[in-house]
């Protein structure tokens, strides 16, 4: 609370309807000219809501010097002060705030809230002397302090509410903008690097410069697939989803062959033996499946036995269209594998491995925006991964 400024607190107050009818009931109650909320802290005494009927002067807002008030004594015993005529006390009538205010009947009940912290009184004055020494009047003040406490936080509450959205709201403006940066401040270089070296390994005789020709090719399309990765995770945590733009095309077969291609390419020291077999036309996107197997190509190399060649199988029936990857490694823990397609998922590995841990959660995303399965399965001899497209999903 202390970090709010009173000038807040004056506002939130101020949207409380029930407190100017609080004021007015105690006013009638007790017959005085002038009550507050006030907020007490150690350095300030604020009025947050007035009801004025002796023209005492007092607005929502002002302030008064905190050692010329009571409250501030109340503020550090934290218990009440009542008295019908200062003038006849036996501690106030030498008092300096009676006189300094005019008042001669006072009431001061402290605002404790749910914390237990202070904030502040719930206060009434008047000119001339009244009778408060009815116990009933003290426990109203204290009902209608709880009342106001209680209020008073649920505003707070509320309006934390409202600034956090504004902050969710903000920070997915910057999300977007993120995602257009990415995608074309990254993406646009990636490429043309892509395209020069490409052309520059046609003109190069040396074994040694095709050999870093195919490492700047190999690097640039790992940077290529990292970014696609991001932008789609970025994209789902947008509420946008995986795009799609399924078809069945004759094309699907040769996308997939030229994946892996691409991939050897990268592992020129790995096998990968490649079996296909198309039997029943396929509706899908076959960029998409053909993002998902490579993330699952990269996965099986990066984490399976590198003297193991892995196995890819592509296949469709009446039934359904597959995608099998299968490499040899230790088996995969219960725990982990239950949890493979989150993201930033990597299991645990003596050795550190390259990526960001999205590649399984993106090919899941891509599974499931088909209407299609991923699953993993790993024993002593083989891990697996299957996507499995029934065909009535497009049927």
């Amino acid at each position: 609370m202390e970090s709010i400024d009173a000038d807040h607190v004056v506002e939130l107050m101020g949207r409380l309807e029930a407190i100017p009818k609080i004021l007015e009931v105690v006013a009638h109650t007790t017959g005085m000219g002038f009550t507050a909320v006030a907020r007490v802290t150690d350095h300030s005494w604020t009025a947050c809501a007035v009801y004025d009927r002796m023209d005492f002067g007092l607005k929502p807002g002002d302030q008064l010097d905190l050692g010329t008030t009571i409250c501030n004594e109340i503020r550090e015993h934290q218990r009440p002060v009542v008295f019908g005529r200062a003038s006849e006390h036996p501690y106030f009538s030498g008092h300096p705030t009676p006189k300094m205010y005019g008042f001669e009947s006072y009431v001061s009940i402290p605002i404790i809230l749910s914390d237990g912290s202070f904030f502040g009184t719930l206060c009434a004055i008047d000119p001339a002397p009244a009778k408060l020494d009815d116990p009933t009047i003290l426990k109203t003040f204290e009902l209608f302090t709880a009342l106001i406490a209680a209020q008073f936080e649920a505003e707070l509450r509320r309006h934390k509410a409202e600034a956090a959205l504004m902050d969710a709201q903000e920070t997915a403006k910057l999300r977007e903008q993120f995602v257009a940066v990415l995608g074309h401040d990254l993406g646009n270089p990636v490429q043309s690097i892509i395209v020069c070296a490409e052309h520059l390994s046609s003109t190069l005789d040396s074994e040694r410069d095709q050999r870093l020709t195919r490492h700047i090719l190999a690097t640039c399309r790992r940077i290529g697939e990292l970014t696609h990765n991001v932008l789609d995770f970025a994209r789902g945590r947008l509420g946008e989803g995986i795009a799609l733009e399924p078809e069945v095309s004759d094309e699907l077969t040769m996308t997939l062959e030229h994946v892996v291609a691409e991939v050897r390419s990268i592992y020129p020291d790995r096998t990968i033996e490649l079996a296909t077999s198309l039997r029943h036309p396929v509706c899908c996107d076959r960029q998409r499946v053909a993002q998902l197997l490579c993330n699952l190509l990269s996965n099986a190399l990066v984490h399976g036995c590198a003297d193991a060649p892995v196995k890819v199988t592509v296949e469709s029936d009446a039934h359904a269209f597959e995608v099998t990857v299968e490499n040899e490694c230790p088996p995969i823990a219960p725990e982990t594998l239950g949890r493979l397609f989150q993201p930033f998922t990597r299991g645990t590995f003596a050795e550190p491995r390259p990526g960001l841990g999205l590649g399984l959660f993106i090919s899941s995303e891509i599974a499931k925006a088909h209407g299609g399965t991923l699953t993993a399965t790993s024993d002593p001899s083989v891990t697996r991964f299957v996507f499995r497209l029934p065909h009535s999903v497009f049927a």
